[in-house]
Formats: C-alpha cells, sequence, structure tokens
C-alpha cells in the first residue's frame, strides 16, 4: 500500500468516525437530556420489537428527512438556497482531517502519522473552515426570499464573527507557549512533564484563561444553547425556517459535528491530545521510578483510545451546558463576545508574553 492510498484511507476513516459520532449524538442529547429532567427520553422505535435503548430514533429521523418533501419558497434563488446546507455540512467536516488521533504508527519499515492531513499549518486550516461555514449561514437567510430567515441569518452572522475573533485571540497563549501551529507537533510538545515528571505539559494548565475563553467562544461557534440565537425557534425565526427534509438536516447535523470538531480541538490543544500520562514511545515510565514497557502498537492504541475518551468528556460537557443553560438575549450575547471574552484574550496574551520574556 503506498502512501497515497494510506492518506485516502486515514481521510475516509477520520470523516466517517466524525460523522458517525455526529449522528450518534442525536441519541446521546435526547438521553442525557431525559436523565437530567428525570425522564426516560426516546424508547418508542423499534425493529422486529427490539428498542435498543432508543438508538432507533436517530435510523427514523434519517430515514423521516429523507422522505419528506423538499419545499423551496417562491421567489427564492434555487441555486444558493440548495447549496447553502453543503457549505455548512462540509466545511465543518472537512475541518477533521487536521486533526491527529493518535501518534506515529510503525509497521515494518513504514512510518504512519495518525493525521489525515499533515500540515504544518493545520490549526489554521481549521479555523479557516470553520469560518466558511458562515456563508452557508448567511446564503441560508438570504436566499430563503423570507426577511425572517434573512434577519436570523444576519445574527448567526453577527454572533459568529464576534466569536470567531474571541476564539482566535484565546488560543494565541497557547502558540506562544508550544511555538508551534502545526497540531501533531504541539501534541507531541504536552508530553513533557514538570514539577520533576509529575505534571504533563498540557495547555490546560499552563494555560487556564485560555482554556476557559476558547471553550466559551467556541461554544457560540456551535450556535447551541446558550448561544443559539441564530436557530432559537420556540421565539425566534431562524435562518433556515424555510428548509425542510434532508437539508434541513444538514444545518442540524453541521452544529452537531460542530460540536464534536469543538471537543477534538480541546483535547488537542489543552488536554495533551492523544497523550497518555506517563506513556511515553517505549512504555509507561512514571515519576517514582517504575517503568512498563510496550511495543510501539499499543502505546499508539492507548493514544487513541485516550484521544475518543477526553473527546467523550467534553461532548458530555457541552451537552450538559446546553441542558442547564437559559438563552441570553441578544445583547448579552453580544456584550460577553465584544465586551469580556475578547478584552480578556487580549490581557491573555500581554500576560503570556511578559511570563515567557521573564523567563528566558
Amino acid at each position: 500500500m503506498n502512501d497515497i492510498a494510506i492518506k485516502l484511507l486515514l481521510s475516509c476513516g477520520t470523516l466517517f468516525l466524525a460523522f458517525n459520532i455526529a449522528g450518534f449524538l442525536t441519541w446521546v442529547e435526547r438521553k442525557q437530556s431525559a436523565l437530567m429532567q428525570d425522564r426516560i427520553g426516546a424508547n418508542r422505535a423499534s425493529i422486529f420489537g427490539f428498542k435498543a435503548l432508543g438508538l432507533f430514533h436517530a435510523i427514523a429521523d434519517f430515514l423521516k428527512m429523507l422522505s419528506k418533501e423538499e419545499f423551496i419558497p417562491q421567489g427564492a434563488n434555487k441555486f444558493l438556497f440548495n447549496l447553502a446546507p453543503y457549505l455548512s455540512f462540509v466545511f465543518a467536516i472537512v475541518a477533521f482531517a487536521a486533526i491527529p488521533i493518535g501518534d506515529q504508527l510503525i509497521i515494518g519499515s513504514r512510518v504512519i502519522d495518525l493525521q489525515a492531513a499533515h500540515l504544518n499549518i493545520a490549526l489554521i486550516f481549521i479555523f479557516a473552515m470553520m469560518s466558511m461555514g458562515v456563508y452557508g449561514v448567511i446564503l441560508g437567510g438570504v436566499s430563503s426570499n423570507n426577511n425572517y430567515a434573512f434577519l436570523g441569518s444576519m445574527r448567526a452572522a453577527a454572533q459568529m464573527i464576534a466569536y470567531e475573533i474571541t476564539m482566535g485571540a484565546a488560543i494565541m497563549g497557547i502558540v506562544m507557549v508550544y511555538n508551534t501551529i502545526d497540531l501533531q507537533t504541539l501534541v507531541r510538545a504536552q508530553g513533557v512533564y514538570l514539577l520533576g515528571g509529575w505534571l504533563p505539559k498540557w495547555g490546560v494548565f499552563l494555560q487556564p484563561l485560555s482554556c476557559i475563553l476558547f471553550l466559551t467562544a467556541a461554544t457560540a461557534e456551535t450556535k447551541r444553547t446558550p448561544f443559539d440565537l441564530p436557530e432559537g425557534e420556540s421565539e425566534i425565526i431562524g435562518y433556515f425556517v424555510e428548509y425542510s427534509g434532508m437539508k434541513f438536516g444538514m444545518f442540524f447535523l453541521s452544529d452537531l459535528i460542530e460540536t464534536v470538531l469543538v471537543a477534538a480541538l480541546m483535547t488537542t490543544l489543552f488536554l495533551g491530545g492523544w497523550q497518555v500520562p506517563y506513556l511515553h514511545p517505549d512504555g509507561f515510565s512514571f515519576p517514582w521510578g517504575g517503568h512498563l514497557a510496550l511495543a510501539n502498537g499499543p502505546v499508539v492504541l492507548l493514544g487513541v483510545l485516550a484521544f475518543f475518551i477526553k473527546i467523550s468528556f467534553f461532548i458530555w460537557f457541552l451537552m450538559t451546558v446546553r441542558w442547564t443553560f437559559p438563552r441570553f438575549r441578544y445583547d448579552q450575547l453580544m456584550n460577553l463576545g465584544w465586551k469580556i471574552l475578547l478584552p480578556a484574550s487580549l490581557v491573555n496574551i500581554a500576560v503570556t508574553a511578559v511570563i515567557i520574556i521573564l523567563l528566558k
């Protein structure tokens, strides 16, 4: 198998995992909200009498969206109207190509980097893809020939731009500390240990304020509660009000894919990515002197498993936030982004720069 085939296989595998995790979240969201609200949750859909804890509801939703009539409003720009959900969906899922899910896997003389696209500007690539998603949101509202949808798309664009700036400023502290925007290099840099080998050099320990700011801004970027003003159906008409069928489903699934992407970014930037505490390329080395030798395969497998466990934690946290806090008013949303989060991220950059200079 040549290098092109391996990269193609990694790309397909990464996108397959991202897509299916996002689809699985439709069940997770139902069940977690039911648990928090003391309900049973989805448990009706069944196949031959088997309900599988409500897992078949995701299949039922998919079939319903495929079979539902797709309506294009009169006067709408058909080309842009049909293009908008694809833009939101494609750019959200393509960003996963630059996420490293594991260390180098060595098979014979071949070294396989478990990253679909090993870019030395991976962080910029991901932010570029996330920024392009705003075009799908804007076009969805503008092309619908609906004034309410147009207002919803303007709300969404203003919100996403405000919080993308904060996201970019929040991670500058991480970039300054590790001196790289290559995510695989950044993850490996977090494998160093401080305090006599006890504390891993993870971003959450070196940049705690940056972690909080990035998580808050990234949650707003996904347009989910308490930042779901662009699509709050109960009292605000959203940008996809004219969409039905699978095109509506693509907008909905894009938000869940972005949730997984945020969890992957938080894991990569602040929790060491695929790093496992005290696990080195040759096995476990503990600060009290013990050592457990492991081959490359088990080491890489443990790293991949750790990566997905960390992602699962952040997904759980984001779902908990989604079902705990009420929706912000729009003025509160913009004040938080422009007057609190952005200044705090700039202060974090200045403080980080001073500390780095003093340490040198």
